[in-house]
């Protein structure tokens, strides 16, 4: 299981100064909107400088007419990310138009395709999708699986049930990892290490835990610590 720090700071500096602290590390380092919207392709640069082992998973969460993703997907190529996801809800079409203009690149980043998000509880989720969520995740996770997606993003609950609709070697990666007993604040499905562990995850996300620790290092390598085990 790897791990990956999310970079939520309120500046550039403060995710940069983050990032220094932890550049030792052999660590994904995630990059969201709020992130990329103020700083753009410069952050993923600066963060590249501190650590070229360092691999960069940019959060974007995709979702748009076939063809404008591909072409985003393509401008998202450029720019030496490791990693990319878009909305499975966008459809399999979609993410095979992703995936067929990825093609022809002698080195392209992952993709994985978000399925759905842990910030919905089972009773908000229905109300939008009129389904529940391990059927629908289900459903996303195969569509992304034919279209030749590399993985998926989910809930902690859901990976092992994905890995076993699709194969072993499809990546689940699961936001919403509380690994010392944090509150969930907004998100709804949490878990801890070892259920993320049992559930054969294979990225976990570590947002606050990390950056709201007065040792930020420290935590991390506690965190990797409790992974290796």
């Amino acid at each position: 299981m790897q791990l990956c720090v999310a970079l939520d700071l309120p500046s550039m500096k403060e995710n940069l100064e983050l990032a220094k602290e932890l550049k030792t590390f052999d660590i994904w380092l995630k990059v969201g909107f709020r992130s990329f919207i103020r700083d753009g392709r410069t952050l993923l640069s600066e963060l590249k400088n501190l650590n070229p082992s360092f691999r960069i998973f940019l959060d974007l969460k995709l979702y748009d007419i076939p063809n404008t993703m591909a072409d985003a997907a393509e401008e998202i190529a450029k720019m030496d990310v490791d990693m990319f996801n878009v909305h499975a809800s966008a459809g399999k079409e979609a993410m095979q138009r992703v995936m067929h203009r990825l093609e022809p690149l002698k080195k392209r980043p992952l993709v994985l395709a978000v399925t759905v998000l842990t910030s919905f509880d089972y009773h908000t989720f229905k109300e939008i999708y009129s389904n529940d969520i391990e059927e629908k995740a289900k459903q996303f996770a195969l569509q992304s699986y034919q279209a030749g997606l590399d993985g998926v993003v989910c809930s902690v609950f859901e990976s092992s049930m994905l890995k076993h609709e699709t194969e072993p070697g499809f990546i689940t990666l699961t936001p919403g990892i509380r690994p010392f007993g944090e509150p969930s604040e907004d998100q709804k499905r949490v878990a801890d290490i070892e259920t993320a562990k049992r559930e054969k995850v294979d990225i976990i996300v570590v947002g606050r835990p990390v950056y709201k620790a007065k040792k930020p290092a420290e935590a991390v390598e506690r965190i990797l610590q409790n992974l290796s085990v």
